[in-house]
């Protein structure tokens, strides 16, 4: 049972706000929604579980009553999305603290400040990569980015309601039936062309549809498609080109030193290849989401790279130039080439140079953990970025 009640989610009726049912929600919405998340007993039920696991298990009542508490606390006096984001700020900057070794940003200087960008990069974490972006553009004294958020990750409903508050649009994954798909990428591709060009607001979205657990960053270019549709069905005779110029895409890399899920990745992998396909855990997205933040990282960089121009002639050539600057922005760390080297694959494209005894150890008793089995893949993780950098990489 949960308090839920869908009728409240938009504040406004289809006819006047077209995308209620996608987009962030708005400052005069947050009061209402904080309100519901306070009696919501799936989301107390997954905090006391999470916290107060004793007494969730003896007195389910009681750990709900605290947990109901705790939430009204925390949001005591948030009235508007900013507000929420910056109790966020103060959970980043702990994470930051305490789960990384640095976290260093670079090429955010050369975009204009009051300019919406639309930021596509590449997808190692399913809640940080964004979170990281975020982040860098508040420390900057910028505005914070709407983030799109595939539909398959919001199962529960308060899932989708935090993720609501924290400026995350509603990507469709799961529409039935090739006509459904297609209305619901057209109101999409409306949605993110009306943030960029009319409410001058800039978005966060993946290069492609999921992680990549492999280590190889690749672009879509059914996504570069899905975002000139709205343009092109406006104006018939624009080219791709023309579509991406008016979104001013650009191309963000996030590097890990280390990756916190790498392990559930490289199981996912050899599920994969010696069963043909992977069983997710129902609460498994969840427990990547938890793991990647509280998990050590190591060392984070960001790059932002240059807006894309209207050269482009098609999607497929679009996509390559994100892939070209994804994959130049990307920095190598000593993990990588310490699996490359564990690989005895390419030994001349491993820096020995950057590689200190400290390194070595650090991945050797980190590798010592990792099951034998699934040692190939969780090494190829580590090892294909090198490889990609190079060229050497079947994409």
């Amino acid at each position: 049972m949960t308090d839920h009640d869908t009728s409240h989610h938009t504040s406004a009726d289809a006819a006047t706000d077209p995308w209620a049912d996608i987009r962030p929600y708005e400052d005069d919405e947050v009061e209402d929604v904080l309100k519901r998340l306070t009696r919501d007993n799936e989301l107390l039920n997954a905090l006391t579980r999470f916290r107060l696991p004793r007494l969730a298990r003896f007195a389910p009542p009681l750990a709900r009553l605290l947990a109901s508490r705790a939430v009204k606390r925390e949001v005591r006096g948030v009235r508007d999305v900013r507000a929420f984001q910056q109790r966020i700020a103060g959970y980043m900057a702990r994470m930051i603290r305490t789960s990384t070794d640095a976290f260093e940003v670079s090429g955010l200087e050369r975009l204009d400040a009051n300019t919406a960008y639309l930021f596509i990069g590449n997808h190692r974490d399913i809640s940080l990569d964004p979170a990281f972006v975020n982040y860098a553009l508040y420390q900057a004294g910028r505005d914070t980015v709407r983030i799109a958020i595939g539909d398959n990750l919001l199962k529960k409903p308060y899932v989708t309601d935090l993720m609501r508050l924290n400026k995350s649009f509603i990507v469709p994954r799961s529409a039935r039936g090739k006509r459904a798909m297609l209305a619901a990428y057209q109101n999409l591709s409306a949605y993110i062309r009306h943030s960029i060009t009319a409410d001058n607001h800039s978005i966060w979205m993946a290069q492609r549809e999921g992680r990549a657990k492999t280590g190889i960053d690749l672009t879509d270019p059914a996504i570069v498609k899905m975002l000139t549709m709205a343009r092109r069905k406006e104006d018939k005779a624009a080219g791709t080109g023309d579509a991406i110029t008016e979104l001013r895409m650009v191309p963000v890399s996030i590097s890990y030193e280390l990756d916190p899920c790498d392990v559930q990745k490289a199981r996912e992998q050899y599920d994969l290849d010696t069963r043909g396909g992977y069983d997710k855990s129902e609460f498994e997205d969840i427990q990547s989401i938890v793991a990647g933040i509280t998990g050590n990282k190591g060392r984070v960089q960001l790059h932002f790279g240059t807006p894309l121009g209207a050269e482009a002639g098609s999607a497929e050539e679009v996509a390559a130039e994100i892939d070209r600057q994804v994959i130049g922005g990307y920095r190598l760390f000593p993990t990588h080439y310490l699996a490359l080297e564990a690989q005895g694959d390419a030994p001349e494209l491993v820096a020995h140079g950057s590689i200190s005894r400290q390194d070595r150890e650090r991945f050797n008793q980190r590798l010592s953990e990792v099951p034998e089995a699934l040692r190939p893949y969780w090494l190829a993780q580590y090892a294909n970025p090198v490889k990609h950098k190079a060229g050497r990489v079947a994409s």
